[in-house]
């Protein structure tokens, strides 16, 4: 356990950065990812394939190369900067900013599926009924559709979000200060892979898990009966 009082502060500050990471890619996902599901429900022949198109390239591309791309190519290729650059910490907050948005990108494609599922187990007679009241698309779908599926799938969602937490690791490729890029440093500095693995497992664990549990009891107590 020396290991871990030596490098304590740096360990927590990482878990904290991936915790960050989550929580700011996890908000821009579910509102892409409604955004998207609405797009591949839509009667409008044009927004159903965007969304699908979207969904179908972005899912099956590698997320790694989706931050790559977010890095190399919005950041240094198109010019496209989500700071200030005369601000001293320029550098570590574009990274950072850079590694939300390719998450957010990545991950709202699933939750786009999840959600479209959620709203297939809706009865189809309600939206029947919903138009048959004068409502429009927009108007079944935000006060009819939506708010059951989300009750519906509320398991799923957490399991994106679980694994979102995971995927954080591969904001280390640009840099970002988080868990991966520290056990990394931390292995190359000590050599004590075994050791130094445990804790990182052990640190994701203590994130994951109670994630699972309070998904798994919403999902329960949420639960739309059919």
């Amino acid at each position: 356990m020396e290991i871990f009082t030596e490098y304590r502060a740096e360990i927590f500050q990482a878990f904290w950065t991936t915790v960050q990471l989550t929580v700011y890619s996890a908000v821009g996902a579910f509102i892409l990812g409604t955004v998207l599901a609405g797009m591949r429900l839509s009667p409008v022949p044009m927004l159903a394939w965007l969304g699908t198109a979207y969904v179908n390239v972005v899912r099956n591309t590698p997320l790694t190369l989706i931050i790559l791309f977010c890095s190399f190519g919005v950041s240094q290729t198109l010019g496209i900067t989500l700071v200030d650059p005369q601000s001293s910490t320029s550098i570590e907050d574009s990274n950072f900013r850079l590694a939300v948005l390719g998450l957010t990108v990545y991950t709202a494609s699933f939750v786009c599926e999840t959600v479209r599922a959620g709203v297939n187990t809706v009865p189809l007679g309600q939206a029947e009924a919903a138009r048959s009241l004068g409502l429009t698309f927009g108007q079944n779908l935000r006060m009819i559709l939506l708010p059951q599926a989300f009750r519906a799938v509320v398991i799923p969602l957490g399991s994106v979000l679980i694994a979102l937490t995971k995927n954080t690791t591969i904001a280390s490729a640009i840099g970002v200060a988080e868990a991966a890029l520290l056990m990394k440093e931390m292995i190359e500095n000590t050599a004590a892979l075994l050791v130094v693995g445990s804790i990182f497992a052990l640190g994701f664990i203590v994130l994951t898990l109670p994630l699972g549990l309070l998904f798994g009891w919403l999902g329960k107590r949420l639960a739309v009966a059919r």
